[in-house]
């Protein structure tokens, strides 16, 4: 799919200043950039299986 490039069309928002990641699409913010940009995307993997799990069952 092929969005307009629009600021609310964003996906992901990486902060520095704060260390903080956040994504849109599952209203999460992640106060550990560092850790995520180093490779340790565990915490942010589960959390989106999890809201696509959440979904899955919501739509049977």
């Amino acid at each position: 799919m092929i969005g307009s490039g629009d600021r609310s069309q964003k996906i992901r928002t990486y902060n520095f200043p704060q260390n903080r990641v956040t994504d849109h699409r599952i209203n999460l913010s992640l106060y550990t950039l560092d850790r995520i940009l180093a490779g340790d995307m565990a915490e942010l993997v589960a959390a989106l299986k999890d809201y696509d799990r959440q979904q899955r069952l919501k739509n049977l």
